[in-house]
């Protein structure tokens, strides 16, 4: 008899679990908050630093996962412990009985708001890196000026390695997406000054340090290490911004059409309202906490309940659909009592 594996999230970390249970025999159940599946992958254009489309990734996660029970609109509304099993019960009214749930409930972007000093929501020219993300993918912006784009600068560490907005922790892809977003702007405005300011470049991934150097390169974008120190909006309605660069010891004042905010990873309410009804214990950067962090990521230190991609912490796409395999593996050996 096939056993019944809840998965609670739909993104990219849920899809390839799934495909990879349906292969081992098992009948997985994907539970999904939204109306479409993919996570955040289903909304970025392309993917670093290959600039794969990002809708390749998922038409083809989706497909793999297709004979699995998967459920749209739908939320966990209460979680009840039995003596060797869970009792879900879905918002849709459905209750499923289960022995293990995979959490693959992914992450949430830092409110760029809360950092008041950015000008995010007040100045018209303001945008998060989402925000130009879905612009690439078609979506209208109207504080993006097709007709006007000049100058356009990216402040990395939004919400990341920051003390006071509570996320001490390098949120790890806002570096390499941030040069990612860079090159595509000057693919878009071949003619156009674009700026990173940063305060340490962390290309740690495969290829990563050559999109990097390709991106001053080739794109003739420059790289300014110093933070922000000043945001504001000229008579024009154009962004000013104030820094200064700390290799050469100078400040630096640029006027731009647009200000892009990396806005860094940080665990999702969703996610933090589901742990506290198994509970699932949080760690101390506010994400899922693992039974340790080198041999078993992948487990909760709960019985029957694993984890898979950027509930546990910041990850990026090849991390996340190698924990999602490495999960299923795992809970498989779990249901067969090989582990």
């Amino acid at each position: 008899m096939k056993e019944n594996i809840l998965i609670i999230g739909g993104g990219i970390a849920g899809l390839e679990a799934a495909a990879m249970l349906l292969r081992l025999g098992h009948s997985p159940i994907i539970i999904e908050k939204s109306d479409r599946l993919g996570g955040h992958v289903a909304s970025w254009h392309k993917l670093f630093p290959d600039m794969t489309p990002a809708k390749d990734v998922v038409d083809r996660l989706t497909a793999e996962a297709s004979g699995a029970n998967i459920f749209l609109n739908t939320e966990i509304s209460f979680v009840n412990k039995l003596t060797d099993s869970y009792n879900i019960m879905l918002s849709n009214g459905i209750s499923i009985i289960t022995k293990v749930i995979l959490v693959t409930m992914g992450f949430s972007l830092f409110d760029a708001a809360k950092k008041e000093e950015y000008g995010y929501g007040v100045y018209d020219h303001v945008v998060t890196n989402r925000d130009l993300e879905q612009w690439f993918n078609g979506k209208d912006d109207p504080r993006i000026d097709n007709s006007a784009m000049n100058a356009v600068g990216f402040v990395h560490c939004v919400g990341s390695r920051d003390e006071k907005a509570k996320n001490s922790q390098c949120s790890k892809v806002c570096c390499i997406t941030a040069v990612k977003q860079a090159i595509e702007v000057k693919q878009k405005f071949p003619d156009a000054s674009v700026y990173c300011f940063y305060m340490d470049l962390r290309m740690f991934g495969k290829k990563f340090e050559d999109f990097y150097i390709s991106a001053q390169r080739d794109y003739g974008i420059r790289f300014i290490r110093g933070r922000v120190s000043e945001v504001s909006e000229n008579i024009e309605g154009r962004v000013v911004v104030k820094a200064e660069d700390t290799l050469s010891g100078k400040p630096l004042k640029v006027t731009l059409d647009l200000l892009v905010l990396m806005a860094g990873m940080v665990c999702g309410d969703s996610c933090t309202k589901v742990a506290g009804m198994i509970p699932l214990p949080v760690d101390s950067d506010g994400f899922l906490k693992s039974k340790d962090n080198i041999f078993d990521v992948m487990e909760s230190p709960k019985e029957g309940i694993f984890y898979a991609g950027a509930c546990t912490g910041p990850k990026t796409v090849p991390e996340t659909l190698a924990e999602a395999r490495a999960a299923a593996l795992d809970i498989h050996l779990y249901i067969n009592g090989l582990e």
